[in-house]
Order: structure tokens, then sequence, then C-alpha cells
């Protein structure tokens, strides 16, 4: 008998809802001090500077703008753990949007105020229901949402690597909810049972193809924290260099996930 085919994860939406807008603040607040050394420093996404990035960050709340400007699609056609696989697709297109709207936006902390308050009254007159065209496909606003967390947990982390002390808090259920999607995605990536992926406390997964564990302690068992899992599967950091790090344990002979990751770019 096959096995029962596992159902999709269910996302709070009032959770999601109030950990993107948590977390969009806790950018404002952190970077409504910086100065335009702090501004021009190096990021690790290519030849952006902080200035660039920041500006990213704001985008990760105007899509839902764009996305609701926009007509209705008349279906659903994907679901949100595909999502992380369609983002290097539109990479070109993000880069050149960003570079514009920073040189155009020398308030950033204005900038990304005026993109927290038309956020949050957007999410109060627009149901959770309401589909959108994104790049992966026609998706709820809620779900989309969840995506949203993804993108301003990944460059919080981001801003935090380019300016020594800043510091930005990550929200817990932002966090949450990025974890568990890009562990989901993994397990879509490379379906199967034999290895057991742990990222205490958000999320768990079975994935790669092998013997499936029933019972006991899996033969290959993956762990590691939230914030390197997120790393790991946007290529900021990669699996050998964790590893060695004592960032990730990695027990059993198909416990080595190097060659899945990164889930998204």
């Amino acid at each position: 008998m096959p096995p029962a085919k596992k159902r999709a994860r269910a996302y709070d939406p009032t959770r999601t809802r109030a950990a993107v807008l948590a977390q969009l603040g806790n950018v404002r607040e952190a970077v409504h001090g910086l100065g335009p050394e702090q501004l021009a420093l190096p990021t690790r996404l290519g030849a952006w500077t902080v200035r660039e990035l920041i500006a990213h960050i704001g985008m990760a709340g105007t899509a839902v703008h764009r996305a609701l400007d926009r007509p209705a699609p008349p279906r659903q056609d994907v679901t949100v753990v595909q999502w992380p696989f369609a983002t290097a697709a539109s990479a070109a297109a993000i880069d050149e949007f960003t570079r514009g709207l920073a040189a155009d936006r020398p308030d950033l902390g204005g900038y990304l105020a005026d993109v927290e308050a038309s956020l949050r009254t957007l999410l109060a007159e627009h149901p959770g229901g309401r589909l959108l065209e994104t790049n992966a496909g026609a998706l709820p606003l809620d779900d989309y949402l969840v995506t949203r967390a993804v993108e301003l947990v990944v460059h919080t982390d981001d801003l935090n690597a380019a300016v020594p002390g800043l510091d930005v808090p990550y929200d817990r259920q932002a966090l949450a909810a990025a974890t568990r999607l890009l562990a989901d995605a993994l397990a879509v990536k490379a379906p199967g049972g034999s290895t057991e992926v742990r990222v205490p406390p958000f999320a768990v997964v079975q994935c790669v193809e092998g013997p499936r564990h029933t019972r006991g302690t899996p033969p290959n068992v993956v762990e590691t924290d939230p914030l390197t899992f997120v790393r790991l599967a946007t290529g900021r950091v990669s699996f050998p260099d964790a590893v060695a790090q004592a960032k990730v344990s990695a027990s059993g002979e198909r416990a080595d996930i190097g060659g899945l990751l990164p889930l998204m770019s």
C-alpha cells in the first residue's frame, strides 16, 4: 500500500501578518540612524551596498502592493512551497529595480515607514484568500505573506552581516515561518524518508530517497539552528563549512545534504 500523501503545512494567517509587519518594523527602527558611511558598506549580495539592501527589504512589502494592483488570477495554480524554486529566474529584474529604487529614495528610514504603514492598511482591506499573481504563480494573499516573512528574515540576516553591531532582532514567528517553508521545500526537492532534518524548535522533515525510518533513532540525521538553516537554504553558507564550524551535526551515510543546497538564491 503506498504511503499516504503528506498534508501541506498550514500557517496561521493572523500570526503571519503580524510577523511580517513586526520584522519590517524591526528593520525600520534599526536603519533609522545609519549614516552615509554605513549605507555605503558592501554586503554579501554581489555589488549591492547596504543602501541597496535596505531598498530591497522595502520591496518585500511593496511586492504585495504591486500584486494587489493587478487583477486577481482566476485560480490558484501553485502552492507556497514551490515559491523558493522560482526566485532565481527574477534575479536580474530585481537587481535593476532595486538599484533604481535605492537611487530614488535618499531617506530610507522614511521609505520603510511608508511601506510599513501602507502595507498595514492593505492587509486590513483585503481578505487572505484574495489571489495574487506572483513570480511563482497564483497564490492566496495569506500564503504570499509567508514568502514575505522569508524575504525579511533572509535580508535582515544579510543586513546584520554587513553592518557591525547593528543586531536587528528577528521576530520569532517570522523566523519560524521562514524555517518551516524552506524545510518543506527541501523535502519537496528531495522526497523520501531516509534522512531526518531537524531545525529545532520550528521544523522536522523527512527527505532523501532510501530506506524509510519508522521507529527509534533515525540512521541519518541532520540538525542545525534556524538561522544556520536559512543561510544554508539561501546559499549564504555551504554545508561543508557549516559542518566544519560545528553549526550543523550530520550523522549517517545519507546525511550529507550539501548537494541539495541552496534551495533559493
